[in-house]
């Protein structure tokens, strides 16, 4: 009788504690299953492509690794049977408190600060839905009591099954394994649906006791295994091996877009986010980045990226930021985002400028011989990549061959300013100015990321037409506005996508020729330390950068031999099965049969602005040119030689109209004629005019000749020369080869 007395006075206490628990918690607080579930706070975030397949894990929380929530029917029921048989046996006749068990167990077995006891599965799952009622170096009696009261609220509010699910996705198992979804992965290398009988009972003997050692883990686990009629013969083994496994991991975590997935990250937003990447091309174009930079191990390469946007939408469907850990040092540097200098790749939008302003067309014929630009800091010689001049060359072929000379001269028909102002308004968001880049801009001397470069092209395939990129956390729309010409984009694209108007410096079977219509231009960035390949086909843009994060120079590896082939191989993934349609000319392009008289260039059907189509294309080989001096030239009179004996020679080439003869005018003044003239030259600045034999300006320029010291008798002090054999002062920049 005094038994039962105990029994009921601990009771009476106990629903006393109850009452007093119930001011701790109270009902309106409790988290419903599905707010609960909704704010699973996960350690790590799992990017998913546009169909939904995985694509990237990236860790979050670097001190607890929870796995996205796993419903209860994807539980393996072996699992399910395990844990109740080591926590909660009586889990389905309780209402949150197992009164049977507190009776047979006595006061101190369920109030007992340092043991579970007979804490059921809804007790523990009030402890960790609230952090007031969680174990920290053991329960108090008032946290006991606050379990308690708050599972018998979630008794009534949730089902057992929620209960359980709850359950089993946030309880801490080993380590920093909270949950079985996130032990299931890291300790068995499967997911919790797939776990047999001996898994099931080695995670339920870590329920009481996360972090016991194997032995402890064993005998326990063994115990649920007789429970299930199953033999422990070797669990001891396993369980060490099991436990001793390092370091931690996600089993078969895909690993395929990290860098995007820091964007993802970046931007906020569920830790299980569904991108625009496809995971065919993604994996596709990682794959076949790496086996091409391995090709060229012992060439001093060993980043890259690549990077493929939908025309019509802007949406990214590849993005992978670097070649990664095995062949680069910088892995963690998303390339694709990085600043580089773009060499060639700039020289489309120059060309295109210049067809929309009516300046030439694609079968004009340009310049490409030695140049001198006058510059602030002396003269700017560019040279094209192979150092060779083609002489006068049409337009369709100096752009296809990349030639820089042409370039250049457009650019001062443009100037550097225009020029500059066309590139950022298609995105690319140059630094500086105009004027601080000069004329080497055509040539690529800006920084610029694959990300502006590659859209500034989609811009040209979707006829001079920009829209930003969607990207993650950016709610972007398809709209875009019209920053070039669509007519001259498409002469532009024409351009780029004939194979015989790059024969000469890629020739006819290079990366670049596609089995389907696809523009392309390469380029590479001064002392070999960027390749650079993008083009377009109806559907896609393709851009691709090679290179060395340091910005270490690369050996003997240009556009067409290091980004290039990589574009290809992706261009023929993205169109497998499927030919892109041909881009349709827009309204006000004309189609003209043209020759070339007196050229190196076959007759063709050439593409015009209405307006501007021409039959015939000539050259007048009397047209004359100044040879010397340069517009800017600064000469020193030389002290070593006597003064009679320097001078500067005026010269020019071609013919004047009728055979008359040219006139030499300095300064104002007529000085002399014929195709050649020596002058005395005299310190001070000059102009210096080209007349034809009507007085007409044919060629002007402007130059400096500076005063030197005579070299005198020793002892005598030098005097100053009058007369110039004379050094020219030129500062000489190194082109960008194409």
């Amino acid at each position: 009788m005094r038994w039962a007395r105990d029994r009921v006075r601990q009771v009476q206490i106990v629903g006393l504690g109850l009452v007093l628990a119930a001011g701790v918690v109270r009902a309106e607080d409790l988290p419903s299953f599905a707010q609960t579930r909704g704010g699973h706070p996960v350690s790590d975030l799992q990017l998913l492509d546009r169909r939904g397949e995985p694509l990237q894990i990236l860790r979050m929380n670097p001190d607890r690794r929870v796995l996205p929530w796993v419903p209860l029917e994807q539980m393996s029921p072996s699992l399910l049977r395990a844990m109740l048989l080591s926590e909660d046996q009586r889990f389905y006749q309780h209402s949150g408190v197992d009164w049977s068990a507190v009776a047979s167990s006595a006061w101190g077995n369920l109030w007992n600060t340092r043991t579970r006891g007979a804490s059921t599965v809804t007790m523990q799952l009030a402890g960790l839905l609230d952090e007031d009622l969680a174990a920290r170096g053991g329960r108090s009696l008032r946290q006991k009591l606050g379990q308690a009261w708050v599972a018998g609220r979630l008794e009534k509010r949730w089902t057992k099954a929620q209960i359980l699910e709850g359950y089993l996705n946030r309880v801490p198992l080993r380590g920093e394994l909270i949950g079985v979804p996130a032990a299931s992965q890291v300790l068995f290398g499967k997911r919790p649906g797939g776990l047999d009988g001996r898994e099931s009972a080695m995670l339920a003997a870590m329920l009481r006791a996360p972090n016991a050692s194997p032995d402890v883990i064993s005998s326990r686990a063994c115990g649920v295994l007789q429970a299930m009629g199953q033999a422990c013969v070797g669990l001891a083994d396993e369980v060490g091996a099991v436990l001793r496994r390092k370091p931690l991991t996600v089993a078969d975590a895909p690993q395929w877009a990290p860098h995007y997935a820091r964007l993802a990250l970046k931007a906020g937003g569920p830790a299980t986010q569904r991108s625009t990447l496809d995971a065919v091309w993604q994996r596709h174009a990682v794959q076949t980045l790496r086996r091409h930079l391995s090709e060229l191990a012992g060439r001093q390469v060993e980043d890259g990226a690549v990077l493929v946007l939908d025309n019509a939408s802007g949406e990214v469907r590849v993005w992978v930021g670097s070649s990664g850990s095995q062949l680069s040092e910088a892995a963690q540097v998303d390339h694709v985002l990085a600043r580089r200098q773009p060499g060639s790749t700039l020289k489309p939008f120059l060309y295109e400028l210049a067809i929309e302003r009516r300046l030439i067309t694609a079968a004009s014929l340009l310049d490409d011989s030695p140049a001198q630009v006058a510059t602030a800091a002396g003269l700017y010689l560019p040279q094209n990549y192979d150092k060779h001049y083609r002489g006068w060359i049409s337009a369709r072929a100096a752009l296809g061959n990349s030639l820089n000379v042409p370039a250049v001269r457009l650019s001062l028909m443009l100037t550097p300013e225009a020029v500059f102002e066309r590139l950022n308004a298609l995105g690319l968001q140059l630094p500086e100015t105009g004027g601080f880049y000069g004329h080497s801009l055509a040539l690529g001397s800006a920084d610029v990321t694959l990300l502006a470069l590659t859209n500034a092209y989609r811009a040209l395939a979707n006829g001079g037409r920009h829209g930003e990129v969607r990207l993650p956390g950016i709610a972007g729309s398809a709209r875009s506005r019209a920053v070039a010409d669509a007519k001259a984009s498409f002469i532009v694209g024409d351009i780029l996508a004939d194979n015989n108007a790059r024969a000469l410096t890629f020739g006819l079977s290079s990366a670049l020729a596609l089995p389907f219509p696809a523009s392309v231009k390469t380029g590479t960035s001064k002392d070999m330390r960027d390749n650079w390949c993008i083009g377009w086909s109806s559907r896609y843009t393709v851009g691709v950068w090679v290179g060395n994060s340091s910005g270490e120079a690369m050996q003997q590896v240009s556009g067409v031999s290091g980004a290039a082939p990589v574009w290809r191989e992706v261009m023929l993934a993205l169109h497998a099965g499927q030919t892109p349609a041909a881009p349709v000319p827009p309204v006000g392009v004309l189609a003209q049969d043209t020759r070339f008289d007196g050229q190196q260039e076959p007759e063709r059907r050439e593409w015009f602005l209405a307006g501007t189509e021409q039959a015939v294309i000539r050259r007048s080989a009397d047209a004359p040119t100044l040879s010397n001096p340069t517009d800017g030239a600064i000469y020193a009179l030389d002290p070593d030689i006597p003064p009679a004996a320097q001078r500067l020679r005026f010269s020019h080439e071609g013919r004047l109209d009728d055979g008359a003869v040219a006139s030499w005018r300095l300064n104002g003044r007529v000085i002399g004629r014929g195709a050649t003239l020596d002058w005395l030259p005299m310190p001070g600045r000059h102009e210096l005019a080209l007349l034809d034999g009507r007085g007409r300006v044919l060629r002007q320029v402007r130059f400096e000749v500076r005063g030197a010291g005579l070299r005198g008798p020793a002892g005598k002090t030098p005097g100053t020369a009058t007369g110039a054999h004379v050094k020219s002062q030129a500062v000489a920049a190194r082109p960008s080869p194409g």
